[in-house]
């Protein structure tokens, strides 16, 4: 099975980016963030189109996340318990033996602005539905973007006074580990630098500035049936001159 996570920046201004990079790559079960698309807006016939079956909880212009998977899928969750006021970014579903979950966690803004308290908060609550709802013994896959760098290695430049590099971030990160998700690059690269968010500006790309903020996080079940996991770096460079998203998608093979 073929696993992905991708913050695609708006699939509507990215839907033939996206097709291609499906077509490609033909991935069985994919978790997207950010789609910035109403649900009734989703482009829902033209994905199936390609094979899939899709859920979606999005907003107008903001946020938003979805899954497409080649099987039949059932909802699980559809938004985070107590943080409806931050936006549509958690979806999961049950596929085959699989649950699978798609997150777009906060940004943060700045560690100053309100938004780093709510998103400190956010992860509270995800750690907290993950213990009321499920179980470490379970297949589970929590994918997505994460928006924090575990550790130094997961950063171009340390900079543990700014958003992605903190503390208190790397702490939640540390819980979610804590409660029984695995970092499945880490544990088949646990000394790999490798990034999956570059900045548009300042040719961050191009010199490789980048951030890993984007993960496939596993039950033991799952991180025993990992064969690969890469950053696919070659779609977040341009394609048949369709711009990509700033950040990569991650692809997994599970035996």
């Amino acid at each position: 099975m073929r696993v992905a996570t991708w913050n695609v920046n708006g699939l509507r201004s990215r839907f033939d980016f996206v097709l291609h990079w499906l077509r490609e790559r033909q991935p069985d079960l994919v978790g997207l963030q950010e789609t910035k698309v109403e649900d009734q807006k989703f482009p829902r016939m033209e994905l199936e189109a390609e094979g899939y079956q899709i859920l979606a909880h999005g907003q107008k212009g903001w946020n938003g996340v979805a899954i497409l998977a080649r099987e039949p899928q059932t909802l699980v969750h559809e938004g985070l318990p107590g943080q409806k006021d931050m936006g549509a970014r958690l979806l999961a579903a049950r596929v085959k033996d699989l649950t699978f979950a798609t997150v777009y966690c906060p940004n943060g803004k700045s560690v100053e602005h309100d938004d780093y308290a709510r998103k400190l908060a956010w992860f509270d609550s995800l750690r907290e539905l993950l213990a009321a709802d499920h179980r470490p013994e379970d297949p589970l896959v929590v994918g997505g973007d994460f928006n924090v760098c575990p550790t130094p290695l997961d950063t171009w430049r340390e900079d543990p006074a700014n958003i992605f590099h903190t503390k208190e971030e790397r702490e939640r990160i540390a819980a979610l580990h804590q409660w029984g998700l695995g970092d499945t690059f880490r544990h088949l690269h646990p000394e790999t630098q490798a990034f999956s968010w570059w900045d548009y500006r300042g040719g961050s790309f191009h010199r490789n500035q980048g951030l890993r903020i984007d993960f496939l996080l596993a039950t033991p079940p799952v991180l025993e049936r990992v064969e690969s996991i890469y950053v696919d770096r070659e779609y977040r460079k341009k394609k048949d001159g369709l711009t990509a998203s700033d950040h990569a998608p991650i692809i997994m093979e599970l035996r």
